[in-house]
């Protein structure tokens, strides 16, 4: 099977849809070895941050020395960035020869009436696979949807049970309150491990604390109000936070100060745990840590910034980082987003700030959202809304709008976010 074939396969899988549960991806992988029982995890829940916290986590363990692999979706630049080890993405050979062991696992399934894996599921089988052919010594496992019923939950050797921001989203599926959201993905958390958290509201807290104490694990909450900002830009910024002083973290916006200190957190438990991670690696593993798409600034003059914002949580953010690093100026927005998102409520907290909004339809056309009624939407709030549907278009009128003093922010699903980048880079290149 060539890497073609592989993707080929995998859009064919994609048409059936996805299904929360695990009978499958367990059935999966034990036609597969069970090649998730000789990996040791790290495992990450939440609403938003999730991408940021794995990224420091695992520059952190690389830079220790440790061979770690990170599995993430979605991806920003390319398919594979899903899969790496030590920073680098799964070659397109490697990802062809597990995909097509998959593959065959799956048929050997379906011939025995044992169901057949949804594309999510292929995905974390093939990355499971291939860590433990990279002999990695630790996993960072972003969850999918959810929790308790997603595909990654399969694993039972987590370390550390890490949460993020935790609010609303995928209502329809999770639950449609806060708490039922909470339980579902406090469903990680395994018995003995570490759980890890920062910046929840009250009873997201109690419900962390409540699970971790009835699973007899260690509970580690961080306090994001007890950081001391030095320095903050469009650059990133630098702060201080118990015994790490001025660490400098290459990633902008206030929201990365509570990603930053759970993932201290981590740190603290590993450390804890003997894992040894001197106060150097902490301090070059933040420096080093790349994690494109979250307050990104991609170009100056106009400067030009993606951001993922595609829930209410993540909007409120965006917005904050913009009023505090360039809420002076004249924006231009470029936004996309899925239909099955709170776009009027992300409209609303948004669209004020705003001086031309260009909307864009996304790649994945059966998720996507109108542009023209993504604007229609927009216009309650600012007037000067144009649909534009295609990104490289709506990348060529931003730029015409502003002027070099002016700021461009695209935003919405990360999934259009690397043609963005792709877009402005080849600009830059002219």
């Amino acid at each position: 099977m060539t890497y073609k074939e592989a993707r080929v396969y995998l859009d064919k899988v994609s048409k059936y849809g996805s299904v929360l549960g695990l009978d499958t991806i367990r059935e999966l992988l034990h036609e597969l070895g069970d090649p998730q029982n000789q990996l040791k995890f790290i495992h990450i829940a939440g609403t938003n941050g999730k991408g940021s916290v794995l990224a420091y986590i695992s520059s952190i363990l690389t830079e220790a020395g440790y061979r770690t692999g990170r599995y993430v979706s979605p991806t920003v630049v390319s398919y594979l960035e899903r899969i790496s080890v030590d920073q680098r993405w799964i070659e397109e050979e490697e990802f062809a020869y597990f995909v097509e062991k998959v593959q065959k696992a799956t048929a050997r399934m379906e011939k025995r009436g044992k169901g057949s894996p949804t594309v999510f599921e292929i995905e974390t089988a093939v990355a499971f696979l291939y860590f433990v052919q990279k002999n990695c010594e630790f996993v960072v496992l972003e969850t999918g949807l959810g929790g308790r019923l997603d595909a990654t939950n399969v694993v039972e050797n987590t370390i550390a049970a890490v949460f993020t921001t935790i609010s609303l989203d995928h209502v329809n599926v999770l639950g449609d309150t806060i708490e039922e959201i909470a339980k579902n993905k406090a469903g990680i958390i395994k018995q003995n491990c570490r759980v890890i958290t920062a910046g929840q509201q009250k009873t997201v807290l109690e419900i962390l604390k409540e699970t971790a104490k009835s699973k007899q694990c260690s509970y580690y909450k961080e306090d994001e109000t007890k950081v001391i900002l030095h320095e903050e830009g469009l650059k990133g910024q630098v702060l201080s936070y118990g015994e790490y002083k001025e660490l400098r973290i290459p990633l902008a916006g206030r929201c990365q100060i509570k990603n930053v200190v759970t993932t201290l957190g981590v740190i603290k438990a590993l450390k804890d745990m003997g894992v040894r991670l001197p106060q150097k690696v902490v301090y070059e593993g933040f420096k080093k840590t790349k994690w494109p798409g979250r307050f990104t600034c991609i170009a100056t003059n106009p400067v030009f910034i993606v951001d993922g914002a595609h829930n209410v949580d993540a909007a409120k953010q965006l917005k904050e980082s913009i009023q505090q690093y360039v809420g002076n100026k004249h924006l231009v927005f470029i936004v996309g987003v899925f239909k099955d998102k709170e776009y009027e409520k992300i409209a609303q907290i948004m669209g004020p700030l705003a001086d031309k909004i260009y909307t864009v339809n996304l790649p994945d056309a059966k998720r996507t959202l109108d542009a023209e009624k993504l604007g229609q939407v927009l216009k309650a709030y600012c007037p000067n809304v144009e649909p534009v549907y295609e990104i490289r278009k709506a990348v060529e009128y931003a730029y015409q709008e502003a002027t070099k003093e002016d700021v461009v922010v695209a935003f919405g699903s990360l999934s259009y976010l690397g043609e963005i980048m792709k877009v402005v880079e080849e600009r830059k290149q002219r």
